[in-house]
């Protein structure tokens, strides 16, 4: 089994700009360059999968029902022509409830006691667990992710692509290795239209990034049954 884990493009929450239009979360789309970052990795991956060899015939591509996240998958999967593409709600953005859309000023001013409560979590050690007011906390995020994963082992595709956003796909391998909470708070975001394969080799597990704009193809890091080297 291969899992190739993807972010999508930048969006207008990345850049800011959704802090003046407010579109809800589901909604926020790419920009124009975001539609260009996916395009190029959609056109990594095809040479990449031609390079080497791998099979597509059993293969299928998971999709947060997010605009963003459809967007890029579906510029992704004009270069791959994978045909079966699901969506799964399990797979969407972390959740940020009274903070969403909104900069960091203006959130302490407007709720200033959740502020603090979270910020109390975040800022000892408990980045991991700090739950959003209204929202989620990666922990929330991690659970539904682990049942994504049981999706994954009762299909039983051969290759996969999943096509989701930072903490999301965190969780995903964080889950599948088994990692602790203390992996994920040290474990940087992905970049936009970053690529992170999963490779399950007989007993062994390899986990990395191939594609990490703008610095292209890397080599896989090795992670063998699930302990980091």
């Amino acid at each position: 089994m291969k899992m190739f884990l993807i972010r999508h493009g930048e969006s207008m929450q990345n850049t800011k700009e959704n802090y003046e239009i407010g579109l809800p979360d589901h909604k926020v789309y790419l920009t124009e360059k975001g539609k260009a970052e996916a395009q190029e990795a959609g056109e990594f991956l095809r040479q990449y999968i031609e390079e080497e060899g791998i099979d597509l015939s059993n293969s299928v591509m998971w999709v947060s029902p997010y605009t963003r996240t459809r967007e890029t998958a579906e510029i992704i999967n004009g270069e791959l022509h994978i045909p079966r593409v699901k969506e799964d709600y399990a797979l969407v953005e972390q959740r940020y409830g009274l903070f969403s859309d909104k900069e960091i000023d203006l959130i302490r001013k407007l709720y200033p006691d959740q502020f603090q409560h979270y910020d109390n979590y975040y800022q000892n050690e408990g980045k991991f667990y700090a739950r959003l007011p209204q929202g989620e906390a990666p922990f929330d995020v991690a659970l539904r992710t682990r049942q994504f994963l049981e999706t994954i082992y009762r299909d039983k595709e051969d290759t996969i692509f999943v096509v989701s956003h930072g903490t999301v796909i965190k969780t995903l391998v964080m889950n599948f290795f088994h990692y602790s909470p203390k992996w994920y708070s040290e474990e940087p975001t992905m970049g936009n239209c970053s690529i992170r394969l999963i490779d399950r080799e007989d007993r062994n597990n390899i986990e990395g990034y191939i594609y990490n704009p703008p610095k292209g193809k890397q080599l896989i890091k090795r992670r063998e049954n699930g302990i980091r080297n």
